[in-house]
């Protein structure tokens, strides 16, 4: 009798290349959420600075 090939999905272990690009890919994306992050923060510390110093505002509550 002549046995028939059928086609099975095989399973296979994880692909090492795969899952070096998909770490590098996610790394790449949540370090520069966190720059983008850490540029704003800045920004806004450095335009505290500036208007302390201009004198628009201040961290002294006013007396009344």
């Amino acid at each position: 009798m002549a046995s028939s090939k059928i086609a099975h999905a095989t399973l296979k272990g994880p692909s090492v290349i795969k899952e070096i690009v998909i770490g590098l890919a996610l790394g790449l994306f949540a370090g520069g959420l966190w720059k983008m992050h850490h540029w704003n923060e800045q920004r806004r510390t450095r335009a505290f600075y500036d208007m302390l110093e201009k004198g628009e505002i201040s961290v002294v509550v006013e007396e009344e």
